[in-house]
């Protein structure tokens, strides 16, 4: 019906190189008028590939998993790919086992999100068996592997600025799982913040939470019946900063007039909390469509096809929003 090669047909309907935009029209609507779909099981038995790319995290918050998903399966749409999802619980301490599935799934390649894109016993192994991957906001041993970015540590001194510069100085923290390296890093842009306004940032107000919004209603409780307690709250995610705002109305406490909270991530409980959550936009699913894009990119290369860039930044972005305001002793 196309009038092409079977050849040019295959090369067509898997998107492969050396095909114009004409000729690959031409075949798709061919395609559709004759109710075409080719069988993917079929494809992996010829290529001898699954076409499968797996993404594996670990007890994020649930809108983190959606944005992740969304993102992958948005790059995947309509393509021979197909996602497997894979969350792994305490990757830090079973990096082997962890690296042992993956390969056991029989994966083309597979998306790294914290904290395994930071494991590096797992890298090792994968490389050893020549699965290729992508890591999703890395912090360490930045030169393996494709890696898509977002500066944590000038996220964290951005949300932390606000505060200061609205002249809190008593600041809470409740962090994050300490085997995600974006906690330490997002602490550490805190520390330049306050560093940078000539203020001290109080060691006993730092507690340790694990992206939870329970652990981190616990965590909030415990600053907020400190004496005297914060009159700021920054949580390393949307989760726990929804958290410490229940735990305010809890005890009594109106945000923003007697309390400031500060999210991160912009997911949306930041957008359905009241007030809004100021918070920082992270740009998950962008970060996880161009993660899949590229290793996508890398399982398709041919000898003679351009050099693939390895690494991409993505911004963040602070939002500021109702729960945020000046300290009680700045108001009228």
């Amino acid at each position: 019906m196309s009038g092409v090669s079977p050849k040019t047909v295959s090369r067509a309907l898997n998107d492969e190189p050396h095909v114009s935009a004409r000729v690959r029209q031409l075949v798709k609507d061919a395609a559709a008028k004759l109710d075409y779909h080719p069988n993917l099981t079929a494809q992996s038995l010829i290529a001898r590939r699954s076409f499968l790319i797996g993404l594996t995290y670990e007890r994020p918050s649930p809108s983190y998993v959606v944005d992740l998903q969304n993102g992958a399966l948005d790059r995947m749409h309509n393509g021979r790919y197909r996602l497997v999802v894979l969350p792994f619980n305490h990757a830090s301490e079973r990096p082997e086992e962890l690296g042992k599935l993956l390969l056991r799934t029989g994966l083309d390649g597979v998306l790294l999100a914290p904290p395994a894109c930071d494991q590096i016993e797992l890298l090792d192994l994968l490389d050893r068996q020549g699965l290729p991957y992508a890591r999703i906001t890395p912090q360490k041993d930045l030169a393996r592997g494709i890696v898509i970015t977002m500066d944590e540590v000038a996220a964290g001194q951005a949300v932390a600025s606000h505060v200061l510069d609205m002249g809190h100085s008593r600041v809470g923290i409740i962090l994050g799982d300490p085997a995600h390296a974006a906690s330490l890093a997002r602490l550490e842009g805190y520390r330049r913040a306050f560093a940078e306004h000539g203020k001290i940032l109080d060691e006993n107000l730092i507690v340790t939470g694990d992206f939870t919004y329970a652990v981190g209603y616990d965590a909030a409780l415990d600053l907020l019946r400190r004496d005297p307690a914060p009159t700021a709250i920054l949580a390393q995610n949307d989760d726990m900063a929804a958290a410490a705002l229940a735990a305010a109305r809890a005890l009594g406490l109106a945000v923003p007039d007697d309390l400031s909270i500060a999210g991160f991530d912009d997911s949306e409980v930041s957008r359905t909390a009241w007030p809004q959550l100021t918070t920082v936009h992270q740009p998950v699913s962008a970060m996880a469509w161009d993660a899949a894009d590229r290793l996508i990119a890398r399982l398709d290369a041919t000898p003679d096809g351009p050099t693939l860039d390895q690494r991409h930044e993505h911004a963040h972005a602070l939002l500021v929003r109702g729960s945020t305001a000046p300290p009680p002793a700045h108001h009228d």
